[in-house]
């Protein structure tokens, strides 16, 4: 019997022709648009699979959901006030409730779109992620860049997704589904992001500099303290311990106090002041317009004079910026646990831990050929205080460094020795050893 013949199949045909259909779908883009209000969005907007913007990220989409034709982006209003005080508890209350918000709008699309004969895949909004793949990609979908495609925003400097009219105010959502839909969105023609650098002033770690670069591992180690590596170092600290007293001299009772509140209620972030401060919006600028010394002293100054532990990386950026410019905060170093295990882990995740002021000084190409395991060539190019990589080997290098891969991910894990590697000869150099003194400085340990 063919499948079409079957009886369940005529008679849901029977019943209602769109619960089997037998074309791919297009959906009205105000009806959708509408379902999506309805479930609780803020704002909405949808983006093609083909569009160049998701390039990046097409073939994760597809495996996840190949189906996919269009994506919903969409955005959840965060309130301002419990994110702008210093009470980091009644901030981190109000991206939870918001997340979990986002999480039940799309759940509720989907399966308003499941009962209408549309299949439909909505990721987390943030977590759980993909956490095999730690420290790689953990993430279904990125969201940021999708909303940007959908005309939702533009990417302020402090990297957030800045909406029209509620500022940065949002958490974004996004669901795939296997339908076309009859009018596409597109980036908006300006950007909100005011350039005030407020966000710069108020970064504890200095991720944001000025000029617009970032500083991931910075950000990371601290406002992501006790999310995925922040509790990794916490657990290896307990590890470690040789007794309650050891692990007390490690580990204040606050900071274990705050480790069984995030493992106890989601894991909380230790700033996000870049969000708190930003007056971009059409619903948020006018306070700032009528009065910046009032936005200045109510919402900023208080984060920059509040006395707090921040957490940063040994000889990091990071490291000197707290000393120079918040005298009421104090540093504690902590491990680094963005360790690759594989080389495509290591090319990728080179340039979020490069430290721009660490690099002054230094002019050199370095050529690496790891052997063993995986076998690749790579350069890493410092000058100007910017690191590049490329594949394979460019140019004329100042230090050639060959090296076992196992070798290598072990010694930046702190797993080897280096000297025992350079002795067993499963890293070889050739070129002025300086150079690689010189290159590690240029990444924390």
């Amino acid at each position: 019997m063919k499948l079409a013949e079957h009886p369940t199949v005529k008679r849901l045909r029977e019943r209602d022709p769109a619960t089997v259909p037998e074309d791919r779908q297009t959906l009205d883009a105000d009806e959708l648009r509408q379902l999506v209000l309805d479930a609780g969005a803020d704002d909405v907007g949808f983006v093609e699979i083909s569009r160049p913007a998701l390039d990046d990220q097409r073939d994760d989409l597809l495996k996840a959901f190949p189906r996919t034709r269009t994506l919903i982006s969409f955005v959840d209003r965060m309130n301002r006030e419990p994110l702008r005080t210093p009470a980091r508890s009644v901030a981190n209350l109000e991206f939870h409730h918001t997340g979990e918000h986002i999480d039940e709008v799309g759940r509720t699309v989907v399966r308003a779109l499941e009962e209408r004969g549309v299949r439909a895949l909505n990721p987390a909004m943030g977590f759980p992620m993909e956490m095999g793949n730690f420290p790689g990609k953990l993430w279904v979908v990125s969201h940021k860049p999708v909303a940007v495609a959908a005309g939702l925003g533009m990417m302020g400097i402090h990297r957030n997704v800045i909406h029209p009219r509620f500022g940065n105010f949002i958490l974004l959502g996004t669901i795939l589904i296997d339908a076309d839909v009859t009018e596409q969105g597109q980036p908006v023609d300006f950007n909100p992001c005011l350039e005030c650098k407020l966000c710069v002033a108020a970064c504890p770690v200095g991720a944001i500099s000025p000029e617009g670069e970032f500083d991931f591992s910075a950000c990371y180690t601290h406002n992501y303290r006790e999310f995925m590596g922040g509790f990794t170092d916490w657990a290896e600290q307990v590890a470690d311990s040789t007794s309650k007293r050891d692990y007390r001299e490690r580990v204040t009772e606050p900071e274990s106090a705050s480790m069984w509140q995030s493992l106890s209620f989601g894991a909380n972030y230790k700033a996000a002041y870049c969000l708190s401060v930003c007056p971009a919006g059409e619903d948020v600028i006018g306070p700032y317009l009528a009065d910046k010394g009032a936005h200045l002293r109510e919402n900023v100054k208080p984060l920059q004079e509040k006395a707090e532990t921040i957490y940063v990386l040994e000889n990091s950026d990071a490291e000197d910026h707290v000393a120079k410019r918040f005298p009421n905060k104090q540093t504690k170093r902590v491990g680094n646990s963005l360790r690759p295990r594989t080389i495509d882990q290591l090319l990728d995740g080179m340039p979020l831990v490069f430290q721009r002021s660490k690099s002054k000084g230094v002019d050199a190409t370095y050529h690496f050929m790891f052997t063993g395991d995986e076998q690749r060539q790579a350069t890493f190019v410092i000058r100007d205080q910017t690191l590049t990589v490329n594949e394979g080997h460019v140019g004329e290098a100042d230090l050639r460094v060959t090296a076992d891969t196992k070798a290598w991910l072990g010694f930046l894990a702190h797993e080897k020795n280096l000297v025992w590697a350079l002795v067993r000869r499963k890293i070889r150099l050739k070129g002025d050893p300086r150079r690689l003194i010189a290159f590690g400085k240029c990444f924390p340990s």
